[in-house]
C-alpha cells in the first residue's frame, strides 16, 4: 500500500504562506492561521505541499485501519480557500446559514474570501469541530 501524500513534511508555513501569489489570499491565509491558532492553541504545520494543519489525530476507518491526519486545517487552493472543519455537530447547519457567502461539503468549507463570511461564527465553527474531535479520537 503506497504512503500517503497528505501527512506532516516538516516544511515552514511561513515560506509557505510568504509564496502565495495572490496578495489577498496570501492575507487571508495568514489571517486564518492566526485564528487557527487562538482557537486550537496549537502551531500550524504543512501537510503535504499545500495544507496547513493544526494538532493531529489517529483516524479510524470502517475496515479498522487509522491513519494520522490533521484535527482542523486549510488549504490556499487556487480559486478559494478549502477550510477542513466540517463534522456532524447538531447546530452546524443553523451555524452555515449565519456564517456568509461560502459553500460546504461534508469535510470542508469553501470561502473566496475571509471578507465574504462571518469570522465570529467561523471560529465557533473550527471550536465546533476541535471539541468534537477531541471527544471521539481523545489523546
Amino acid at each position: 500500500m503506497a504512503e500517503p501524500v497528505t501527512r506532516p513534511t516538516g516544511a515552514s508555513v511561513t515560506a509557505f504562506l510568504n509564496a502565495i501569489e495572490e496578495e489577498q489570499k496570501r492575507k487571508d491565509s495568514k489571517a486564518l492561521v492566526a485564528l487557527f491558532k487562538d482557537v486550537t492553541g496549537k502551531k500550524p504545520e504543512m501537510w503535504g505541499p499545500s495544507i496547513i494543519g493544526f494538532g493531529r489525530y489517529d483516524m479510524l476507518y470502517a475496515n479498522g485501519k487509522t491513519q494520522e491526519w490533521l484535527r482542523v486545517g486549510f488549504s490556499p487552493r487556487k480559486n478559494e480557500l478549502s477550510i477542513y472543519i466540517m463534522g456532524s455537530r447538531p447546530d452546524a447547519a443553523a451555524k452555515l446559514k449565519k456564517l456568509g457567502k461560502a459553500k460546504s461539503s461534508r469535510a470542508c468549507l469553501y470561502v473566496k474570501r475571509l471578507a465574504d463570511v462571518d469570522l465570529g461564527v467561523l471560529k465557533d465553527l473550527i471550536a465546533d469541530r476541535w471539541e468534537e474531535l477531541a471527544e471521539r479520537y481523545p489523546s
